[in-house]
């Protein structure tokens, strides 16, 4: 069958799937079994596709179907113009975590212009946020924690794709408890978390892709959403240094409450950002010991 056929097809097949792009998603798998990019699917688009690779392909189809993740499938996201990899059991990034990212690398631009800045991540996760940081500023090292075996797995992989492992160490444990034989106390200039964030009797209110395959421990944040910014912000008292920050992802109904928790644990300057979409989504505050 001919490049072009097994596209079309495809579509066919996805085309009533909800959350998905067929076109693209039908070109991306098939590049994916013939091992090129997507502009070659559309150049050579009359060319024949060997049976094993056109039973691999609606394998593939089928499975997407059913609303398993593309991004597990062909075990790679972009995020912040890099390509990660990712697999099945770790959260897949998100555009709208870049607006944590660039707010992070415009504040050191500005704040810093020489010395070494020390940052902490809380929730490694596939270490997008941690290795975008420190690709896109060479004076950066970072301390990323996570507590799952997997996701400290695929970050390393990560990191040593990207040749960040000189200054990126991911670590195992409960937030800080990852950090704690460091020597970290009162030294950090920064400290970022994407933590999980989505209140528990919304979990399975969300689309198959994500409730069904994405790892929800990393989803949970209890019965309000708000239980890791409530561990995250007094002990991080104990890691910054006076004027560091502190910088969250959140949910875009979260800001007040968060922003009241930060106030009260000596925070100042609280700024919340807001994502593509024009909802609230980062919120920033810096120490005053």
């Amino acid at each position: 069958m001919e490049i072009k056929d097994l596209i079309r097809m495809g579509i066919k097949k996805l085309d009533r799937r909800k959350y998905s792009n067929p076109p693209l998603e039908c070109v991306l798998l098939l590049a994916y079994l013939l091992d090129v990019d997507k502009t070659y699917i559309y150049i050579h688009n009359n060319e024949e596709v060997p049976s094993s690779v056109e039973d691999k392909y609606f394998s593939l189809i089928d499975e997407r179907r059913k609303g398993y993740p593309i991004q597990y499938i062909l075990k790679e996201k972009e995020f912040m113009g890099i390509s990660f990899y990712i697999e099945e059991g770790v959260l897949i990034p998100r555009p709208d975590t870049e607006v944590l990212v660039q707010y992070v690398l415009d504040y050191i631009d500005e704040k810093y212009k020489e010395g070494d800045i020390k940052v902490v991540e809380l929730g490694t996760g596939s270490g997008c946020i941690s290795l975008s940081i420190a690709y896109y500023n060479k004076n950066v090292f970072v301390y990323s924690v996570d507590i799952d075996k997997k996701a400290n797995a695929v970050a390393e992989e990560n990191s040593r794709r990207l040749k960040l492992s000189d200054r990126v160490k991911i670590l195992e444990g409960d937030l800080f408890q990852g950090i704690k034989n460091m020597g970290l106390k009162n030294s950090v200039d920064i400290i970022v978390s994407n933590p999980p964030y989505i209140p528990e009797d919304e979990i399975f209110g969300l689309q198959d892709e994500i409730k069904k395959y994405e790892p929800l421990w990393a989803l949970d944040g209890g019965e309000d959403g708000l239980n890791y910014y409530r561990r995250i912000i007094p002990q991080s008292k104990e890691y910054l240094k006076n004027r560091g920050i502190l910088v969250f992802e959140m949910g875009f109904d979260q800001g007040r409450k968060i922003k009241e928790l930060m106030e009260k644990g000596n925070f100042r300057n609280i700024n919340i950002l807001k994502d593509l979409q024009g909802l609230d989504r980062v919120i920033t505050g810096e120490l005053f010991l």
